[in-house]
């Protein structure tokens, strides 16, 4: 006789699903905020913001700044994170990039909020017995944050930061 799934023994329900990958305790993610993790050969980062986790990839879509220290703020009825390098806002559920602009077609001449569509993988959280689990997208489409988790994306990430780090350095010269 097959029984239902709840009648699993304790040592199967504590293994994760197949492609998911374990990130911390739930207690200590949600203290921390924000981490990163290298989860495969991806740089994700894990947000933990008004109760609920996040994931996306670490490198901001436009020029792949770090997006660890973005500010977080609702923009256009979302929850987004702002690049800190160039402020490109990316919502945190979609890695949808928003822009503001006007629409020229209508009387109405205020700025307004648009989706410029998926620029910014995003990946899925899930939470078993206060353990947190990442599991990587599987979009079978380029997204354009996927460039800075390659080798070409990360060779131009390492150039700007070397070149970053030399002018600080003379900076405080």
């Amino acid at each position: 006789m097959t029984f239902p799934c709840m009648f699993r023994s304790a040592m199967e329900q504590k293994e994760p699903p197949e492609g998911h990958h374990f990130v911390g305790k739930k207690d200590a993610l949600i203290k921390a905020k924000r981490t990163f993790k290298t989860l495969g050969d991806r740089d994700v980062l894990l947000i933990y913001h008004q109760g609920r986790f996040y994931a996306l990839d670490y490198y901001c879509y436009h020029a792949g700044s770090k997006l660890e220290t973005g500010d977080i703020e609702e923009i256009g009825g979302k929850l987004c994170i702002i690049c800190p390098k160039h402020k490109y806002k990316i919502s945190l559920a979609e890695g949808e990039g928003l822009c503001k602009s006007i629409d020229k077609t209508q009387k109405k001449t205020a700025p307004i909020w648009y989706s410029k569509g998926v620029k910014q993988r995003v990946h899925t959280v899930t939470e078993n017995n206060g353990d947190v689990y990442v599991e990587l997208s599987h979009m079978p489409r380029w997204v354009e944050s996927d460039y800075f988790q390659g080798e070409e994306g990360k060779e131009k990430r390492a150039k700007a930061e070397a070149t970053a780090e030399a002018n600080d350095g003379m900076d405080s010269s």
